[in-house]
């Protein structure tokens, strides 16, 4: 755990804040929940900006941001949502790292566009890691502040930053613009078509990819319940749990479609009609209850290809010269916000019909 330097206090919680990073991998087949963020890109743009590790974690801040106070000099960014940031009134905009100084209040006000936000500080967060991941999964306890959401009065460290935020080159830039850019991409969700999609009727899986599709109000970090046609199995065998994953669609008894995400088990024993493309699922973290989305089959080897074009552009966001937050340049004086990096230009995307 890093040497803590600045403490972060919480005035407010928020509806539901969370220390995210990329997961606790390989304990799955232990019944371990992988967790992490949800929006890998928003997270990974946020570290980039101040210069951290994409591994480094950041605070995932769910539709109502909370109010923090920093007790000193800090370099934070946030990206994602936007929840309109501001720093003692003064708006942050989006993906762009700023110096704060000591004694500063971070509030969120009216939710704009999107569901999470993701708060980046220069050096991370000084917290153990459970099981090699500092991410929350608070339904076990495990992880982040105690194992839970951030509540009123807790306190978060913050480790010493190695250096400043970098200023960025054209690439990163570019980069940044790119994934930013496919955020906002308006089409339908990506699927490839699941183990058990022989299983269901013609008619349901014409239903599956033809008709809008509702996000229920019961949905979570652990799954997406979908409102629309009843799908249909023609085949009612019974099913052993199997491997289930980020993005997994099992449809239980009732017919309703359920996407499993962040905080998903490690195994499901319902039938699986398909898997949403690891590229959209920072689309579908960001979508709504209420709000309506589509699906379109794609094959093995064009889900194979986007994910590597991101990885591309993932690999662009960092300074070639330093794999961590050692290099770059000032963020400016501690007498106020000041910012680090050049705006960059964030699509909107249209509201849903």
């Amino acid at each position: 755990m890093p040497e803590a330097l600045c403490r972060v206090e919480v005035l407010k919680p928020g509806a539901f804040s969370t220390l995210q990073d990329l997961g606790r991998r390989g304990l799955q087949h232990l019944g371990v929940s992988v967790s992490g963020v949800m929006d890998e890109v928003a997270h990974r743009l946020a570290n980039a900006a101040v210069g951290n590790p994409h591994s480094m974690a950041t605070l995932e801040i769910t539709l109502l941001g909370p109010v923090l106070r920093f007790s000193s000099r800090a370099v934070l960014a946030c990206c994602g949502a936007d929840l309109s940031p501001s720093i003692d009134g003064k708006a942050l905009p989006q993906g762009r790292a700023f110096s704060v100084p000591a004694g500063a209040t971070l509030r969120f006000g009216a939710r704009r566009a999107g569901v999470r936000a993701y708060l980046a500080v220069r050096g991370g967060f000084a917290v153990q890691a459970v099981l090699g991941s500092v991410s929350t999964q608070a339904r076990a306890g495990l992880g982040g502040h105690a194992g839970r959401p951030l509540a009123t009065g807790d306190v978060l460290e913050l480790a010493a930053p190695d250096g400043s935020a970098p200023r960025r080159g054209a690439r990163a830039l570019r980069a940044q613009q790119a994934l930013l850019d496919a955020m906002a991409d308006p089409g339908p969700m990506r699927v490839l078509l699941g183990s058990e999609w022989p299983q269901f009727t013609p008619a349901s899986q014409a239903r599956w990819l033809g008709d809008p599709w509702r996000i229920g109000a019961q949905s979570d970090r652990m799954g997406y319940r979908l409102e629309g046609p009843a799908l249909e199995r023609q085949v009612r065998a019974d099913m052993l749990s199997e491997t289930v994953t980020f993005g997994t669609v099992q449809v239980p008894p009732d017919g309703h479609p359920i996407v499993l995400m962040a905080d998903r088990q490690s195994t499901g024993g319902y039938p699986r009609i398909g898997q949403v493309a690891s590229v959209d699922l920072p689309r579908l973290a960001q979508r709504a209850p209420g709000e309506t989305l589509r699906f379109a089959a794609i094959d093995v080897d064009s889900a194979q290809h986007l994910l590597l074009a991101r990885a591309r552009l993932f690999a662009e966001l960092s300074p070639r010269s330093s794999s961590g937050p050692s290099s770059g340049t000032s963020t400016g004086p501690s007498s106020g916000t000041t910012s680090a990096s050049p705006p960059i230009r964030r699509p909107t995307r249209p509201e849903p019909t």
